[in-house]
């Protein structure tokens, strides 16, 4: 089943929703040109380079990247950018939305990844059981290693005395974030690995493909 389907929305639909998403990214570059804000130039570029994947590995690796999964990264990165214009201090559930959902796709990454190499490999067998487990480990995994790096880019932005591309806020901020990573991976786990079966399909394909070009 397509995303679409399960949206809902027509796959013009969400192409537009997408491309509006990617001029509003450029158009939050510009604000943070505006105000000298380092946090919100670099975190928006970098979104905008996100939003540019889907297609390169659809032309380059003929990975097959629908409309639904184009939107749910853009969507993702977007919001993420969009919080650093004010909304990660003033609205006090928009850190959770964006850890839930930047989790999700975290969780799809690694669940269609381990499930390629699963279909691509003979020898390796890994039960449904194990691949639940094994998304919801990798998301928690994926999340530590993230607020490590924010714990760290912010003190070294206390230390050289500038502002922190990004913010740690605290143990419990930390905890809330594992818990809201540990929700998105849930999500996915329970309801988005149906949605991802043609990439994992094309990603094995890949895999075969390779190996007998390297026999």
């Amino acid at each position: 089943m397509k995303l679409r389907e399960r949206l809902g929305i027509s796959e013009h639909s969400q192409r537009q929703l997408t491309r509006l998403m990617e001029l509003s990214l450029v158009g939050i570059f510009f604000v943070g040109m505006d105000r000298g804000n380092l946090g919100i130039m670099i975190n928006s570029a970098l979104a905008f380079a996100i939003t540019l994947v889907p297609a390169v590995l659809k032309r380059d690796y003929q990975i097959p990247m629908d409309a639904g999964l184009t939107l749910w990264i853009t969507t993702a990165v977007f919001l993420h950018a969009v919080g650093t214009l004010g909304p990660y201090q003033n609205v006090w559930w928009w850190d959770h939305v964006t850890h839930m959902l930047s989790a999700s796709l975290v969780a799809g990454v690694g669940y269609a990844t381990v499930r390629a190499l699963d279909a691509h490999n003979p020898d390796v067998y890994l039960p449904p059981r194990f691949m639940f487990v094994f998304i919801l480990m990798f998301v928690v995994a994926f999340g530590v290693i993230w607020e490590v790096t924010e714990f760290a880019v912010s003190g070294l932005g206390s230390i050289l005395g500038g502002r922190a591309v990004l913010t740690q806020y605290g143990l419990e901020d930390t905890m809330l974030d594992l818990l809201f990573d540990t929700a998105g991976g849930l999500v996915t786990a329970v309801w988005g690995t149906a949605y991802l079966t043609d990439v994992t399909g094309a990603l094995a394909d890949r895999l075969d493909t390779r190996m007998q070009g390297s026999e």
